[in-house]
């Protein structure tokens, strides 16, 4: 019971990840926040009068206010079931631009 492989909390059978499977309202409204704050800066950025390619690709980005909550929420993926899988299932998913999925999902 006690010896050199003796089970451990994770081996019995509980979660390794602790993610929950939906949204909370709080990291719902913190990820708007976030892509406001993207948008404000793209803007700003606009406005300053620089021409790069980078700018060119932002500016073809939806909008916040121009998403539906499905897109602001969640993401395309073809091993899910619906082909939707929550934002916060993609790794690293606070740093990465996931405003345009495929048409029809």
């Amino acid at each position: 019971m006690y010896g050199a492989f003796h089970p451990t909390s994770v081996a019995f059978g509980g979660l390794l990840w602790k993610t929950p499977w939906k949204l909370s309202v709080t990291r719902k409204a913190n990820a708007r926040a976030r892509l406001k704050k993207v948008d404000t800066v793209i803007e700003a950025v606009r406005a300053s009068g620089v021409q790069c390619k980078a700018l060119d690709r932002a500016m073809l980005l939806p909008k916040e206010h121009e998403m539906v909550p499905k897109d602001k929420y969640t993401v395309f993926s073809s091993t899910s079931r619906g082909y939707r899988k929550g934002i916060h299932k993609v790794p690293k998913w606070t740093r990465l631009t996931l405003r345009i999925n495929p048409k029809g999902f």
